[in-house]
């Protein structure tokens, strides 16, 4: 059986055409001793071996636990990191492998709404510098005029008023201020927009006002969602499928209603038993799963199978060989266990 680890991603039938293929995305951070004489002792693993389609008009959730890759596969995908190997194919060009003019290119049509609405605007400029800095950069929007007008139009389409043109960000609330991070990734008119946990660090009510608006979006423009979360619940409500992630490489991938109803890892059906569920006859009556021990190191994962340690299923051969992340008997989607079974009544 083949590793995960260089393996082809597959395009999903019933959906949009490709967009985005990922192939063998690995990216290793070296671990070093020494203070004059630095030496290389090993490696952080943090993305080892990721494989996915993105299709035009879909979002792709990628969930997991906090250190499993998530943000790190992210920002290799923005080449804000380089990757250690590994393919990121978009309309015949592979990201990462661009340079120079072509990354440049690459990234007017691949954008990033960051995490912390806080940290990720600049301060010191107006809400229409900070959206209109990505024209700016790229040479596009024409003259000064007319980029304000374009600015204008945008904080109109994430409803803000455009009249607060000249405010600054400490002049917004939280939800407002992932607004004009909405805006700044939409002024370049993006094919794809990366979002890493956009709205972790919001509240419940403003986190739903915050997906309402990424869906409408997309429902308008076309676009292409990555929405990163470690929240299962947020992720069930706005992605087309979900990939979940441990120590760096996929585990299971399949639709919402696949895995959220027929999850087939062990690794998903814990962490599904462990989303809280308001209706208390379904609570009565969903499987709960308690995993024993911590999360193993990157810099030196298990052998085989990642999960393992933890697993109540574990057995020698998953030790000894490492399970593939292709279709199971069990169900259509794609699962990483020599042992997938279909899981009902998780979390009712």
């Amino acid at each position: 059986m083949t590793t995960q680890t260089g393996a082809t991603a597959v395009a999903r039938p019933g959906l949009g055409e490709p967009i985005l293929t990922v192939n063998g995305m690995v990216k290793y951070f070296p671990i070093t001793r020494g203070i004059l004489f630095r030496s290389k002792i090993g490696d952080v693993k943090a993305v080892d071996g990721v494989d996915f389609v993105l299709h035009k008009g879909e979002t792709l959730g990628v969930v997991g636990e906090s250190g499993c890759g998530k943000s790190t596969l992210a920002k290799l995908l923005m080449r804000l990191e380089t990757a250690t190997a590994g393919t990121a194919i978009y309309d015949g060009r592979d990201i990462v492998a661009a340079k120079g003019g072509e990354l440049r290119r690459l990234r007017r049509q691949v954008q990033m709404v960051m995490q912390d609405p806080y940290t990720s605007l600049n301060p010191r400029m107006t809400v229409g510098d900070i959206i209109a800095e990505p024209l700016v950069i790229h040479g596009v929007g024409g003259n000064d005029k007319a980029r304000e007008s374009r600015v204008r139009e945008l904080l109109d389409v994430v409803g803000l008023n455009p009249e607060h043109i000249n405010r600054y960000p400490h002049q917004f609330s939280g939800g407002q201020r992932q607004r004009v991070g909405i805006a700044r990734a939409l002024a370049l008119n993006p094919e794809i927009i990366i979002c890493d946990e956009p709205v972790s660090a919001l509240d419940v009510s403003i986190q739903a006002q915050v997906i309402n608006l990424l869906e409408k979006l997309q429902a308008e423009l076309g676009l292409s969602y990555i929405f990163i979360a470690h929240d299962l619940s947020v992720v069930r409500h706005i992605c087309d499928r979900v990939a979940v992630m441990y120590l760096g490489r996929i585990v299971e991938l399949g639709t919402e209603d696949e895995i959220y109803s027929r999850a087939t890892h062990p690794y998903t059906q814990a962490l599904l038993s462990a989303v809280p569920v308001p209706d208390p006859d379904a609570r009565e009556h969903r499987q709960i799963i308690r995993l024993s021990g911590d999360v193993p190191s990157p810099a030196n994962p298990p052998s085989g199978c990642r999960f393992r340690t933890r697993c109540w299923k574990a057995t020698d051969l998953c030790a000894q060989e490492t399970p593939a992340l292709i279709e199971r008997e069990a169900d259509p989607h794609l699962s990483a266990c020599h042992y997938a079974e279909r899981a009902e009544h998780i979390i009712g």
